[in-house]
This record gives C-alpha cells, sequence and structure tokens, in this order.
C-alpha cells in the first residue's frame, strides 16, 4: 500500500523556487528528490549549486540532493558537504538517460559497467557519511539486464532503491517493464521505490492494486502536469482555475526575484507550461505558440489566453515527453 509520495527530480523545473510555491500552493509529497549536481574534479560547489542546496534557500521542506557521478572520491566529498550542511541522505543518480550523461559514463550509462559499479559501491557504502540511496534504470538495451545489477544492489544497505522500469535506450517512452518491476520488488533486499507514468489518480490506484507490497512512489512529470495530484490521492481536491492562476502568477514572481530578470522568468514559466498546458482541453494549439514565443511580453499574453479560454479538466492528458 503506498504509504510515501516523493516528487522526482526534473532538471531545470523542480528547481528551489519551484518546490517551495509548489510545497506552499498544493503539497502531498512526503520528500523532494533535488535535481542532480555533478561535483567537479576541484571539490569546488559552484554558485548555482550553492543556490540550490544551501537550506536557506529551501524553505525547510524535506530534501533528498542528488549527485551524479561515476568517481567514488568525488561522491564521498559530495555526501561529507551535504552532511555539513544538515542533509540526512544523499541519491546517487543512476537513471538519468541524457545523450550527453551516459557518453561520460554517468547516469544510467554506469549501467554499461556492472564491475566499476560494483566496485564504486565497495568505496562508497564503507565510508559514506550519509545513508546513501540510488535512482536507477534497468538497463542499457534489455530490462534482463537488470539482475546482475540488482546482485549488486542486494549487496549493499541502500537506503531506497528507486526503479524506472525502463531501459536507458528507451529514454521516457515506450514500456514500463512492470513485470521486471515485480520480480524486483520481490528480490530487492532493500526498500524500493517506483517511478514511472504515475500521472493520474486511476494510476496510482491501479499501481496500488497491482503492487500491493509497494510502500513508496515518485512522481515527476506527472505532478508538474497536475500539481494537485498528490493531494487528490491523498483524498484532496482537484485544482480549480483560480488556484492554478494564483500558483503561475506566484511562481512567475519568484523566479523573476530569483533571476532579477523578467525574461529568463518567463523562460522557466514556458518549461513548467510544456507539462501544465496538458490539464487544459486544446492546449496544444498554444502549447505551440508558447514554444515559439520570445519575450515576458508574448509569454504573459499566451498565459492570460490559457487561462481565460480553455476548459480545465480534472487530471492531465497527452504525451509529456
Amino acid at each position: 500500500m503506498i504509504q510515501r509520495i516523493d516528487f522526482a527530480p526534473l532538471d531545470g523545473i523542480t528547481k528551489a523556487v519551484f518546490r517551495q510555491v509548489w510545497h506552499r500552493r498544493f503539497g502531498g509529497a512526503d520528500r523532494y528528490f533535488m535535481p542532480f549536481f555533478s561535483p567537479t574534479d576541484q571539490h569546488i560547489v559552484t554558485d548555482r549549486d550553492r543556490k540550490e542546496l544551501v537550506p536557506e534557500n529551501n524553505g525547510g521542506l524535506p530534501l533528498v540532493p542528488q549527485v551524479m557521478t561515476r568517481k567514488a572520491d568525488d561522491f564521498l566529498w559530495a555526501a561529507e558537504l551535504l552532511g555539513d550542511m544538515g542533509y540526512t541522505e544523499v541519491n546517487l543518480n543512476l537513471g538519468c538517460p541524457s545523450g550527453t550523461v551516459t557518453a561520460k559514463g554517468k547516469g544510467s550509462g554506469f549501467l554499461a559497467k556492472p564491475e566499476e559499479l560494483d566496485r564504486f559501491f565497495d568505496q562508497v557504502f564503507s565510508r559514506a557519511a550519509l545513508p546513501v540511496s540510488v535512482k536507477t534504470r534497468l538497463g542499457i538495451l534489455d530490462p534482463e539486464e537488470f539482475w546482475p545489477l540488482l546482485e549488486i544492489y542486494n549487496r549493499y544497505p541502500v537506503a531506497c532503491l528507486t526503479i524506472h522500469p525502463r531501459v536507458q535506450k528507451q529514454f521516457y517512452k515506450g514500456t514500463v517493464h512492470l513485470d521486471v518491476f515485480e520480480k524486483a520488488l520481490a528480490a530487492s533486499k532493500n526498500p524500493v521505490c517506483y517511478n514511472g507514468d504515475l500521472r493520474t489518480v486511476e494510476d496510482l490506484r491501479a499501481f496500488q492494486d497491482r503492487f500491493p507490497a509497494a510502500e513508496a512512489v515518485m512522481v515527476g512529470r506527472g505532478a508538474v502536469a497536475d500539481p494537485a495530484l498528490p493531494r487528490k490521492w491523498r483524498g484532496g481536491p482537484a485544482a480549480t482555475r483560480q488556484e492554478l492562476q494564483d500558483f503561475t502568477a506566484e511562481l512567475y514572481q519568484s523566479y523573476q526575484a530569483f533571476y532579477g530578470q523578467v525574461n529568463p522568468a518567463a523562460q522557466r514559466m514556458k518549461e513548467v507550461w510544456f507539462y501544465l498546458i496538458h490539464l487544459f482541453e486544446g492546449g496544444g494549439r498554444i502549447d505551440k505558440k508558447l514554444r515559439r514565443s520570445r519575450g515576458a511580453w508574448e509569454y504573459e499574453r499566451l498565459e492570460a489566453e490559457i487561462f481565460q479560454t480553455l476548459p480545465l479538466r480534472d487530471h492531465s492528458e497527452g504525451d509529456l515527453v
């Protein structure tokens, strides 16, 4: 039975500003996973990463920072740094399917080298300053690649193994291999969390019915496309038009305060609307205009058109990738 909902890290979207506004306006998530940062060889925190990580920019939310690296020393340095900042868990990203990431052997690209991954884990789990959780895919090309990987995971005290049951080459499309997840849930010696294509209350209910032993899920794109999704799962109401309008207004203003400029704020809002538009009927036409829009004035005009003309659904529909 689902007892915990984690908010997935979406690079470029679920950063500090978004998390705080979303939490104030909707909530319902138990933990928020921060988009990954990659430690530098010099073990220096960049200004951009520091703004995301420092507690004063995170409003006391229950956060889990995510690190992406294939070097144990870099991960251990990051874990110590995060522990000093007050974090109580660090997450290793073995799920990102981006070609620019996997070409460096990071993210899900690390899954192609299980022996190297095993050595990495041996160093990390013997010395890490914090509990370590892992977000993983099934492999690179074939879901059957997962079973040797699970043997590795089972040898170490992974705080939570979040499984996105696709392989790297699928990115975010195609079959979610629920049969593999079912076997993994039974075979894992560590706590398991599910991630993948949970967009509606019906999706969550169907997942719970099929996997009653699963206690945790991670939602990402679905909770950006329908900010009230976790709240609805807990018995709360769907988002209203006024509530969404207040949410986007506060988010836009908060981005402006964060960046000190209106155009970068508008660009961030366009990225949010890539998902949120699926909560409105007939949003495809305006979505295309939003993607082509230039500058804050045009963005503001198109957002106003969405709220003034498009019917609101009670759940998101359409392709989120």
